[in-house]
């Protein structure tokens, strides 16, 4: 139709006649098109085996078992894999690779008729359902420490008659040989699900050695040597998990745990990094995006010597209830943030403990010298992930509450003390560049009703070089002023003048920290990596020392802290872990007014060499 003809229609008020489809294209040989039904079914196909034997009826199996290889022996049964029991790096059923089985007697005579090893769970441990899990842990931890710290000479004697100094020569030696045996039963199968409930026992078998050049630093008396060779066995673990339900079917979950376990507050260990008594209530939501944790904890006495635990002793009065909320990618993707709050309620203001070395350590021989009664709540917020490339771990914490006996009033007093710490870190191919942050605030007025010195429960942090550091792995003693009593506690970051971090009680009459330090992680090799931190410490307020040092002024600067540490793991696993590291500290002006010494000890030095092999 021409234009003309069609607008002369579309005037007339007709619509043009539309042109005819195309017909559609034949389809291709052996091709059909979509979303059209086939009419022409393909011939069936049947096959024929002449001679084979049928396979016989589902009633010629017993009705309790199916024999269907099992899907964790299949490898060895097709001769891939021979177990050994003392093997850690193949399939071993002794370490939870694989499950206990439960067969009756007539799969007992089908494996020893193919030739296959027995498989059965032994009778004494009362089990009678399958997907139990069997593991055994063992581990042995060997410490070599030659150090220097400042050594004050003994107020009865003194290892070197004659001399005059306040403080004696600062070497020491420090062996030390931990064994730790552990087991544990689980039920369910924990790849992709909580098991339904497990059973954990661990033993830590210590003995060290300790070798010091001033009487009356290892032991009380001073007739005592100044040498000492000591033992302890400590329960580290002992609980029971129990899986209570289920609630998605991404298998969210509730459970508890009782029992002796590990506890960790945050994510570096600042404020409550042990093992110990306690009930835990646990679970997450969301598909894990989501964990909660409830949990009350009753301290365990500690060994003086191993700071292993010790169950011979009655628990102390000291409790801790705490609450915390995970939420994983929150405020960005990759980067988890947990709000908490712990109560620490100390009631041991009666109690006289000395530990076995003859030292009292509640209560604290500093102040008043009296024990104390407090009530601390710690509100803080952590996270740690990373931010794009940037890595970030930080953690902030407020503490309110009441001591009910200052060590310099006698009276109560408020306590309003806070800490803050940042890490932030960045990998450059095989190089990780890290800054360490930390301020604990100090108390600024001894004499007042307030306390503003932060002090932890239990601190074991893992910041700035941890215990490769100077400051982190050596306990300052504070001479002049408190007698068996630390500046700082060993693996411990806080100036928290406490009589020990094991044993002693929390004191937030103390100067405070702070810390700047940066540092590096080098991957030299998959087996191989080493580390360097450079790190400044401060005291925050130095109202109290002078306080109990009755001086006039001290300055805040306690010195730089450089640590060097390699990092060795020849099989690329956790089971062997070489470790060696150096450290020195260079006193500060605040350093050298608390601890003055001679000429050829202007600097502090520690070495730690460690090797662990586990099973």
């Amino acid at each position: 139709m021409s234009l003309t003809m069609a607008l002369l229609l579309a005037s007339a008020g007709q619509p043009p006649a539309e042109a005819e489809p195309p017909p559609p294209p034949a389809p291709l040989p052996g091709r059909r098109r979509p979303g059209v039904p086939q009419q022409v079914l393909d011939e069936p196909v049947s096959q024929s085996n002449p001679g084979a034997l049928r396979a016989p009826p589902p009633e010629a199996f017993p009705t309790d078992q199916v024999p269907v290889p099992d899907r964790w022996r299949l490898v060895e049964s097709l001769g891939l894999v021979k177990e050994r029991w003392f093997d850690p790096y193949h399939q071993n059923t002794y370490k939870g690779d694989r499950p206990l089985c439960l067969p009756t007697r007539e799969e007992q005579a089908r494996r020893a008729a193919a030739g296959q090893r027995p498989c059965a769970t032994p009778r004494w441990l009362g089990l009678k359902e399958h997907d139990w899990f069997f593991s055994v842990n063992a581990v042995s931890d060997t410490v070599i420490e030659p150090r220097t710290f400042p050594i004050p000479v003994g107020v009865q004697t003194t290892n070197r008659p004659g001399s005059n100094d306040v403080f004696g020569k600062n070497g020491s030696l420090l062996l030390s040989q931990t064994f730790i045996l552990g087991a544990s039963l689980t039920k369910g199968s924990t790849a992709f699900m909580p098991p339904h409930v497990e059973y954990r026992v661990s033993l830590a078998f210590n003995m060290n050695y300790a070798d010091v050049s001033e009487r009356r630093i290892l032991n009380v008396k001073p007739s005592s040597p100044t040498s000492r060779l000591d033992g302890w066995v400590g329960v580290q673990e002992a609980f029971v998990d129990y899986h209570l339900r289920d609630v998605s079917a991404r298998y969210d979950f509730d459970s508890v745990r009782v029992g002796i376990q590990p506890f960790q507050l945050d994510f570096r260990g600042f404020l409550f990094n042990d093992q110990q008594l306690g009930v835990r209530l646990f679970g997450n939501r969301g598909g894990n995006r989501l964990q909660y944790n409830l949990l009350a904890v009753w301290r365990l006495e500690k060994d003086t010597n191993s700071g292993l635990n010790d169950v011979t002793q009655t628990p102390r009065k000291d409790w801790v209830l705490h609450a915390n909320l995970y939420r994983q990618d929150f405020p960005v993707p990759g980067f988890t943030s947990q709000a908490s709050l712990t109560w620490n309620a100390n009631r041991e203001r009666g109690d006289i403990e000395v530990d076995k070395n003859g030292f009292p350590v509640r209560p604290a021989l500093i102040g008043t010298l009296r024990a104390r009664n407090y009530d601390v709540f710690y509100l803080g917020y952590n996270g740690d992930g990373h931010f794009g490339r940037l890595n970030l771990t930080a953690s902030v914490y407020g503490a309110f509450g009441w001591d009910r006996g200052s060590i310099f009033t006698g009276r109560s007093a408020q306590i309003r003390s806070y800490f803050l710490a940042a890490e932030p870190s960045w990998d450059v191919n095989w190089i990780r560049l890290r800054a360490s942050i930390l301020y604990a605030s100090g108390d600024g007025k001894p004499f007042d009703n307030k306390e503003g010195g932060f002090d932890a429960i239990f601190e074991n942090p893992i910041f700035a070089g941890a215990d490769t550091s100077y400051w982190i792995r050596q306990s300052i003693p504070f001479a002049g002023g408190g007698r068996a009593v630390s500046l700082n506690g060993r693996n411990g970051i806080l100036n928290s003048l406490r009589s020990s971090k094991e044993q002693g009680q929390s004191n937030f009459n103390n100067p405070g920290t702070v810390l700047l330090g940066a540092g590096a992680d080098f991957d030299i090799l998959p087996t191989l990596r080493l580390s360097a931190n450079l790190n400044h410490l401060w005291f925050a307020d130095t109202a109290v020392l002078q306080a109990l040092r009755n001086e006039g002024s001290i300055p805040r600067d306690i010195g730089w802290d450089l640590s060097a540490a390699a990092i060795w793991r020849p099989k690329f696993t956790q089971n062997l872990v070489l470790r060696a590291s150096a450290a020195v500290l260079q006193p500060g002006p605040g350093f050298r007014d608390l601890f003055a010494n001679s000429d050829r000890d202007k600097r502090y030095v520690s070495v730690l060499l460690n090797a662990i092999v586990a099973y």
